[in-house]
């Protein structure tokens, strides 16, 4: 048995840019381990990771980039794949496992690890026949390997968490095809980083495959009826047996095409079963992954503390005006976001913020904010009458109109909570930071639409929200210049 890595000696995320990749780094570090990632452009990904984490460049298709990269190096990870290429995938993903794996050899590299697909079958699809030749190129080479092959893995940003979103958010009712009833055995984003962290320091020596799931064996029809189950959403499934995995992959383009192009491959692969037949890796692993449910629980409620924890005055994109028309999606939330900046510090700026709604309005078109709030109290809704505690005070758990104050930093941030009748989940937020001798004003609508009732919802009142939000945030920044009560 080999000894332990030495947390002193790098391990290297080879993809560091990708889902898992990320996530990766960050638990690699938690466990006490000095972390190198590695990127192509490392100018991109270094402002991206948290924490004195070297970002070095590293191309698998130029193998002279890999040495330095690799200098030093006990582990390394193996996240990369080119699915999303244009061209020949298999190909590339052939030379690039066969680059990486020459490198890493002449860098005495103790142990790669590498991040497979599951899949069983006489015809396996491009796809996972390419990932699973990627780890056997791996496992032949002379530095040993471990291969852990996952299923559909489930997490807030996953391909496969979005896609199975996009069809059941978007579909009332679906025609699905045979490959819905397809065993699989989905696992938690979580337990996935859990098994590569535990990689690094796994005793044995020469090189190992391990099948990794889920507590649970399911369908991709069940996977999309718990997440309908939890998301509240009555969905009626009609099977057809002529939707062949090529019909249904030009069926999701129409129905995801942001994820089309990749969404493609992954889909012809949905034929073959994907289980965990050899059980190795729970004697080898202590890890008990959880199950369906929890995976999908925890997948939305990431999502939420993600949006909670945003701030979008720090994010480059938001800096731009959003594509498209109606805002910006991230993930299932459309998010419209806009600021301004006054010649006033964060204390004063923030005044108006703070007073918001009861007696003192919402800075513009109050008789639409009263219009909004009698139209809810038509639908059982609470509508303007609860007003607000305090005029000048603020804090969490306080009902504000038809809202309820969900995060309060004074002078910084105040969001807010929708409580009204609604086809989703609604957010204000209101964000003041200093930008020079002044102040900048952020205000961030987030909408989570629920199903097509939900969409419909919030494209329809665009241009009123649109109308609504501007003059609000006009009027914010107009009222301290006319009257200071701060």
């Amino acid at each position: 048995m080999p000894p332990p890595t030495d947390s002193t000696a790098p391990v290297l995320v080879a993809g560091a840019s990708g889902y898992v990749g990320g996530r990766l780094i960050t638990a690699l570090r938690e466990a006490g381990h000095a972390v190198r990632a590695m990127a192509r452009r490392p100018e991109e990904l270094a402002s991206r990771i948290e924490g004195d984490v070297p970002v070095m460049r590293g191309d698998v298709f130029e193998p002279e980039t890999l040495q330095q990269a690799m200098d030093g190096v006990s582990v390394a990870f193996y996240l990369i794949h080119s699915m999303g290429a244009d061209e020949d995938f298999e190909e590339r993903d052939r030379v690039a496992a066969s680059n990486f794996a020459a490198a890493a050899e002449r860098a005495g590299v103790r142990r790669i690890v590498y991040l497979g697909g599951l899949g069983t079958g006489p015809d396996l699809s491009p796809h996972l026949r390419s990932r699973q030749e990627v780890g056997r190129i791996l496992r032949e080479s002379p530095v040993d390997t471990i291969e852990l092959r996952a299923s559909v893995i489930i997490g807030s940003g996953s391909l496969s968490h979005e896609l199975i979103r996009s069809l059941v958010e978007r579909l009332p009712v679906m025609i699905t095809p045979r490959w819905v009833r397809v065993p699989t055995q989905p696992i938690a984003v979580e337990d996935v980083i859990d098994y590569l962290v535990a990689a690094v320091d796994l005793g044995g020596t020469g090189s190992r495959v391990f099948e990794i799931g889920g507590e649970d064996r399911v369908s991709y029809g069940d996977l999309m009826r718990e997440y309908a189950r939890q998301r509240g959403l009555r969905r009626l499934m009609i099977e057809v047996p002529v939707l062949t995995p090529r019909l249904s992959s030009l069926w999701l383009g129409l129905v995801t095409p942001v994820y089309a192009h990749v969404g493609r491959k992954l889909i012809d692969g949905l034929r073959n079963p994907t289980v965990v037949e050899d059980t190795a890796a729970l004697s080898a692993f202590s890890i008990r992954p959880r199950g369906v449910g929890d995976a999908i629980a925890r997948a939305l409620q990431n999502e939420d503390d993600r949006i909670a924890r945003t701030r979008w005055s720090d994010t480059r994109s938001v800096q731009k005006p959003a594509k498209g028309w109606g805002g910006r999606r991230f993930g299932a939330r459309i998010v419209d976001s806009r600021a301004r900046r006054v010649d006033l510090s964060p204390s004063r700026a923030f005044a108006p913020i703070r007073r918001i709604g009861g007696e003192t309005g919402w800075h513009y078109g109050d008789w639409l904010w009263r219009l909004r709030g009698f139209l809810d109290l038509l639908v059982g809704g609470a509508g303007l009458r609860r007003g607000r505690r305090d005029p000048e005070l603020v804090r969490p758990g306080d009902t504000l109109d038809f809202w309820r104050v969900e995060a309060f930093e004074p002078d910084r941030l105040l969001r807010l909570r929708a409580e009204m009748r609604l086809p989703g989940r609604a957010w204000l937020q209101f964000e003041v930071s200093p930008e020079g001798d002044g102040s900048e004003v952020r205000q961030t609508a987030i909408f989570d639409p629920l199903g097509l009732a939900g969409l419909a919802y919030w494209y329809a009142l665009y241009p009123l929200h649109h109308l609504v939000f501007e003059g609000m945030l006009r009027g914010i920044c107009a009222v301290p210049e006319s009257a200071d009560h701060a």
